[in-house]
């Protein structure tokens, strides 16, 4: 897979070197690249952004850069799919990443101030996609998060692949407590159930703790849950 991200903060993606992302390019499953927006900017000054008409304040990428930026890359060639990494974009979930790991070119747009032009939103972005109700500085943070649960996702990413099958989300709801040694730390003991050696039983526990928490922490999880045991859904 191919990711490059779009961007005028190339230096914030130093972390994409390290853990799972690092050793995903070294495995040379990963070919992760930073494209420096301003190496197209419309002067010599390095102008990339400009004011928004209609009078409201702050500033907003311009759509020349970023058309020449996207462009570049060879993503449309490639078939690949160019994401915008904004506020109001789609709620970013286990199942969309999924379906972008089948990609074999992602382009992650980082947004900045007011965010860019509308224009390239209609003609040159695939996707729009949020990490949360909430905002943040640019959409550096975001892709970072976007490509590092899309990659973990490829073949021989993880150290073993069926631990991802078990995470939060991978299969509809959250996760179950996890436990290591000592056996007791603290006068806290791991539950008898896991050091039974029983599968079946583990199995089941692991199930029930799993709903608990999505019951309890994830409620409009959960609800869903019941609805499509309720009519037969798998």
């Amino acid at each position: 897979m191919r990711i490059d991200c779009i961007t005028i903060f190339p230096e914030m993606f130093a972390p994409m070197k390290s853990s799972i992302m690092g050793r995903a390019q070294t495995k040379g499953l990963l070919d992760f690249n930073t494209v420096y927006l301003r190496d197209f900017a419309i002067n010599d000054y390095g102008q990339v952004d400009d004011v928004p008409y209609g009078g409201e304040p702050g500033m907003v990428l311009r759509p020349e850069p970023l058309a020449k930026a996207i462009r570049s890359t060879g993503v449309k060639q490639d078939g690949g799919k160019v994401i915008y990494l904004t506020a109001d974009g789609v709620p970013f979930t286990h199942k969309i990443a999924e379906e972008l790991s089948k990609e074999s070119h992602l382009v992650l747009v980082c947004g900045h101030y007011k965010g860019i032009d509308d224009r390239i939103r209609q003609t040159e972005v695939d996707m729009e996609i949020s990490i949360g109700d909430f905002v943040v500085s640019g959409g550096e943070l975001p892709a970072m998060i976007v490509a590092d649960a899309v990659v973990r996702l490829l073949d021989g990413a993880l150290g073993h692949r069926e631990s991802g099958d078990t995470d939060s989300f991978a299969q509809g709801v959250l996760g179950w407590p996890v436990y290591t040694r000592p056996e007791e730390f603290e006068g806290k003991k791991v539950p008898e159930v896991l050091l039974s050696g029983h599968h079946r039983n583990i199995s089941e526990w692991r199930r029930q703790e799993s709903l608990k928490r999505t019951q309890e922490r994830r409620p409009d999880i959960f609800e869903k849950l019941e609805l499509n045991t309720k009519f037969g859904d798998k």
